[in-house]
């Protein structure tokens, strides 16, 4: 417990370091770069293209002219650009999002193991394909698991219950790897996850209720329509902050349990193994000093009466 509550400080008050924020803040400069590419070359022939198409539904036509005659006026000019920005940004926040996830743990597992366990030993136990396979494997887990227990939905606790804690166990799967990628061996992993297992899972279940904050967000700008293109900067802003601060939280937690399960002191220098602390100190004793010609110790004495006697 005492470990968990200590990640979990520690990973917001990293959220307010220079580095953190500047992660944050990344993907909205991405996405600003890749939203006026893509309207400087594709906006006019895609809202073309929709226009278009709305001129050829005979049933958006009817309606068109009916919100017309409700004093709407053309209802196309105004349409083809919004479904246009609602068909695109989807696509544009998984592609910005993607890129968050490649590069910020990393970049937070190196801060964390910069600032707080500097002598930890990197025994680099998965390289990057370890890691995509391992996340792949952990993704097509969790989908067969969603699938299946669809039919548990229909009763109302379960499907409060089942989807977070699905989406909880995928969450500590992928990030926890991630995080002990570089520090740890395969065998280091796979105690950390047994002996941590339920509260990596709360930690996984927490920062999914956490995602869900920018989704609620996403859901308002559909009734603010005219907000929208400001909501959406803010809501990817929420969602990488949310992810880094994830990543951090499983950061902390990880590498101390390694440094724990390593023996190594809180700094995160490590101690010496416990067998050299088991062994016999052995202290060597200094030969005696030779006593000058004018000593009279003990063995002045015998000199002396055995010089007497050969005299």
């Amino acid at each position: 417990m005492s470990l968990f509550l200590d990640s979990f400080w520690r990973a917001v008050a990293y959220c307010l370091h220079p580095r953190v924020i500047g992660l944050s803040l990344l993907p909205i400069a991405l996405l600003i770069v890749l939203a006026g590419g893509l309207g400087y070359f594709l906006w006019d022939p895609a809202v073309g293209m929709v226009f278009g198409w709305l001129e050829a539904s005979d049933t958006f036509a009817t309606i068109s002219n009916w919100l017309q005659g409700l004093g709407f006026g053309n209802v196309k000019t105004v349409l083809a650009p919004l479904l246009v920005i609602l068909a695109v940004t989807p696509l544009l926040i998984v592609v910005v999002l993607f890129f968050v996830a490649l590069l910020m743990t990393p970049a937070v597992v190196r801060l964390v193991g910069r600032r707080r366990f500097p002598a930890l030993e990197q025994r680099h136990g998965a390289g990057w394909i370890g890691s995509a396979f391992w996340s792949l494997g952990s993704v097509l887990l969790a989908a067969v698991a969603m699938v299946v227990s669809v039919p548990l939905w229909a009763i109302p606790p379960l499907v409060l219950v089942l989807p977070p804690l699905i989406w909880g166990w995928l969450t500590y799967r992928v990030l926890a790897f991630d995080v002990l990628a570089e520090h740890a061996t395969g065998d280091e992993r796979r105690r950390i996850f047994k002996d941590h297992r339920l509260w990596l899972l709360l930690m996984g279940v927490a920062t999914g209720y956490l995602g869900a904050a920018p989704s609620a967000l996403w859901a308002t700008g559909w009734f603010f329509a005219p907000a929208f293109p400001l909501l959406v900067p803010v809501m990817i802003w929420l969602y990488t902050l949310i992810f880094a601060f994830s990543s951090l939280w499983f950061a902390h937690f990880c590498l101390a349990a390694l440094a724990k399960l390593r023996g190594a002191n809180p700094d995160g220098a490590e101690a010496p193994p416990r067998e050299l602390l088991r062994e016999p100190v052995v202290v060597e004793k200094l030969p005696a000093p030779e006593n000058s010609a004018g000593s009279t110790g003990p063995t002045g004495s015998a000199g002396s009466a055995g010089s007497a006697g050969s005299m």
